[in-house]
């Protein structure tokens, strides 16, 4: 399995003047409609090639193992030195993404979806070096804080915007709350929009969503324009202009609407069920804090808030309750839905890191030892890993016109038509619905192969089931290649 991403290493920071020879890759490495640009360079000497191999082979074995990545003993070693290599960093990893997603975002409404997750090796702690704590202040592991780019339109998965990682050294300052928040750890849900919005200057806008730790006070003064927009859940009851609380304000805000949602059950949280939710909303200012760390942050903010909450949720079960601030303009109920309906594409980064965990490439079961190299290691992963979500949402977009070469190469796409007679049943429900080379008709495909039954009313079409089917997918592939050479010899 091959990715819609690729990794420019010329804008990675090698020199220019390097010798050794350009390794260009198939147009499955290039991305969205290259057309003539269907070759890109990954690396620009011989040596290096590795990197590319690398994330082909991440990709196509479902796993960061480097035991299993590797066919033999030379390919293991040349693996390890590439993430060993000091002039290979995650963040250059990370930027070399940008270019090929702002191409795929131009001339649309990009939801910017970031979040937070730990990487935790503490059952390998006798064996790793180099990583500092994570959240609970004594296992160790690493940080990773991705964004997701997602079409608020046809909710296709568009790539990985952005990338930072890293390692916990240091505890917070007695003075922490004072210093500037570039110094922060929290200054990531503000470094990550501005270089998402730098690379997508091209879209027709870009609506920024994050979660509740993503409430920063500086964030709201900095980052919105004329098209670039904030959706982040509630964390703080902050002061509001006129006096009183945020939530209070809320709170005493009409109820506008009612609606049912279908929620999705959650392992040891919630059970699947059909909500019954009220919503409200209305305009708010909100006060600068003081703890806030910008002098010339301005004194207030006007935003508008939605609140969503359930009425008669089953007993022992949570109510929902989401408390959302937005910079678009709340005045109609159309437009409140129309921003909830963004909010919950958040659930989809939730899916990405299932996907990199123990759920899909298992990245904390890597062996790798050096702190540095896990971190180019967990990028690599999350390369792979959005690959998996592009299959989970292609079906689910509103239209299907997204290409299977986005993801596959041709080699790949014609093994796809090739199962096609295998997986389809004999009844019209068990057909592959889906225009044929699309995106959507190749994880239909995928799916069946990870055990899905080929009926839309069983939705386990999750990341897992993508896993298994490109797993399946892969060794189905490798035999037929293998007998088209043998044929051809």
């Amino acid at each position: 399995m091959s990715t819609h991403f690729f990794m420019d290493f010329d804008r990675v920071g090698l020199a220019s003047n390097e010798s050794g020879v350009i390794l260009s890759l198939p147009s499955r490495f290039g991305g969205a409609g290259d057309g003539g640009d269907a070759h890109r360079v990954f690396w620009r000497r011989a040596p290096k090639k590795n990197g590319a191999r690398l994330l082909h082979r991440v990709c196509d074995r479902q796993t960061v193992c480097v035991r299993k990545l590797g066919d033999n003993r030379a390919e293991r070693v040349k693996f390890l030195r590439f993430v060993l290599n000091e002039r290979v960093t995650a963040a250059k990893i990370a930027a070399s993404q940008r270019a090929r997603v702002a191409k795929a975002a131009a001339g649309r409404h990009v939801l910017a979806i970031q979040d937070t997750s730990e990487i935790n090796y503490e059952s390998q702690r006798e064996r790793k070096r180099d990583l500092g704590t994570v959240g609970n202040g004594s296992d160790i592991g690493l940080f990773v804080h991705p964004m997701l780019a997602v079409d608020a339109e046809t909710k296709h998965c568009l790539g990985l915007l952005d990338v930072q990682v890293w390692r916990r050294f240091k505890r917070k300052s007695k003075n922490y709350r004072k210093q500037p928040i570039e110094e922060k750890e929290s200054y990531r849900w503000v470094k990550g929009p501005q270089r998402a919005k730098a690379a997508l200057a091209k879209a027709a806008m870009v609506t920024v969503i994050d979660d509740r730790e993503g409430d920063i006070y500086e964030k709201w003064a900095r980052l919105p324009d004329r098209r670039t927009h904030l959706l982040t859940r509630a964390c703080r009851d902050r002061a509001v202009v006129g006096g009183g609380t945020l939530f209070a304000t809320m709170a005493g805000f009409a109820d506008k609407h009612r609606f049912k949602l279908d929620l999705p059950a959650r392992r040891g949280k919630r059970q699947a069920r059909q909500a019954c939710l009220t919503v409200r909303y209305g305009r708010v200012g909100i006060c600068r804090p003081k703890p806030c760390s910008d002098p010339k942050a301005p004194v207030e903010i006007e935003l508008f808030a939605i609140e969503v909450i359930e009425r008669k949720p089953p007993a022992g079960e949570e109510p929902v309750h989401w408390r959302l601030l937005t910079t678009h303009k709340v005045e109609t109920i159309a437009t409140a839905l129309m921003v909830i309906g963004w909010y919950r594409q958040r659930w989809h980064i939730e899916q990405l890191f299932r996907t990199l965990k123990s759920h899909g490439l298992g990245i904390e079961e890597s062996v790798v030892e050096d702190g540095a190299a896990l971190e180019k290691l967990a990028v690599i992963a999350l390369i792979s890993a959005t690959m998996t979500m592009q299959l989970v949402l292609a079906r689910a977009a509103s239209n299907h016109d997204q290409p299977a070469d986005h993801v596959f190469d041709e080699r790949q796409i014609k093994v796809l038509d090739a199962l096609q007679a295998q997986l389809q049943g004999r009844t019209s429900k068990q057909k592959n619905p889906y225009p044929p080379r699309s995106l959507a008709w190749a994880a239909w495909t995928i799916a069946r192969l990870g055990g899905w039954s080929g009926y839309e009313s069983e939705r386990s079409t999750g990341p897992i089931t993508m896993r298994d089917g490109l797993e399946r997918f892969n060794a189905i592939a490798q035999g037929y290649f293998l007998e088209a050479n043998v044929c051809s010899c």
